[in-house]
């Protein structure tokens, strides 16, 4: 934990004690930050708030009708939320849902796009459990871990959902209504099994994949850590498709890989609504790449 500047340490003047108090209370304070460290955990905010620079052509503001999806990765390493608050204001999307998100980390992220970057952001929790040793927080109370998402729009009629079985540990869905382009859009965020865990994830998606059916107008975003012809996809590709529309399960080949690994699993899901573009951005932060989609306006115009 880092601390902010305070005044002078003030020495008791007695024969011989000066000096002894001077070390134990520097112990002391040693113990105590030692202590701050163990009980809040290895998620605790990174140090003090500086700004990262942005590229040249970063966005100057929200991009309307710009959504993505980002595994954030967690555990990569502490200190990366300056980075990823960075990478989101380069894109500036309308809606972002983020996988593997600590509540602390996206509320720092949130506040540094704010107070650096002039980007404001309503967000929604999807923590579908308490992880100590990812999220931190008190062992008695851990911090929540799971999906969020980020609107620039207000957000209603949030719902999480945890997945019957979710494989190694427990996995689920949010989603929340807000509006894309002026006009009112279902949006997902979803974190299926493990890469390994085939078997689990044709049990999630049939789940999320009902759901979507629902509405005439969605968005989802997540990390399905399948490849585009897996089987347990084909629920999703019967209610959806792929931002890109050449991404598809029968020509895996011309979907653009995702992960370090050069695999594609993260999608930008839409029913009812088209793509413009899609793109995908390589990030130091994350052992996955944010997924980009510049949706097209959607029937109606803008509507408030």
């Amino acid at each position: 934990m880092g601390s902010k500047g305070g005044g002078k340490a003030h020495a008791v003047r007695r024969s011989g004690e000066a000096t002894v108090f001077g070390t134990g209370a520097k112990l002391l304070a040693g113990t105590m930050a030692a202590l701050c460290l163990v009980l809040i955990g290895p998620s605790a905010p990174s140090g003090a708030l500086v700004s990262a620079p942005l590229p040249a052509g970063a966005a100057d503001d929200v991009v309307p009708n710009r959504v993505i999806t980002w595994n954030i990765c967690n555990p990569c390493g502490s200190g990366n939320n300056a980075g990823r608050a960075a990478e989101i204001a380069t894109y500036a999307p309308q809606v972002i849902g983020l996988q593997e998100a600590c509540v602390r980390d996206v509320e720092e992220i949130r506040d540094r796009l704010k107070r650096f970057y002039g980007l404001t952001y309503h967000v929604k929790y999807g923590s579908v459990l308490r992880n100590w040793g990812r999220c931190g927080g008190w062992p008695w109370r851990p911090g929540g871990f799971g999906q969020a998402i980020l609107s620039a729009a207000p957000m209603t009629d949030h719902e999480v959902v945890e997945y019957p079985e979710g494989g190694s540990e427990d996995r689920g869905y949010m989603a929340v209504t807000t509006k894309v382009g002026g006009r009112p859009v279902r949006v997902f965020a979803t974190h299926l099994a493990e890469r390994r865990q085939e078997a689990v994830r044709a049990t999630q998606v049939p789940v999320l994949a009902a759901e979507v059916a629902r509405y005439e107008r969605a968005v989802v975003l997540g990390d399905f850590n399948a490849t585009p012809s897996t089987p347990e996809l084909r629920r999703m590709w019967d209610v959806a498709t792929a931002a890109g529309r050449q991404c598809r399960a029968s020509l895996e080949t011309a979907c653009e890989p995702t992960t370090d690994w050069h695999l594609k699993f993260d999608y930008v899901f839409l029913r009812g609504i088209d793509a413009l573009a899609h793109r995908v951005h390589p990030s130091p932060y994350s052992d996955h790449h944010l997924m980009q989609a510049d949706l097209k306006p959607i029937p109606g115009g803008p509507s408030t």
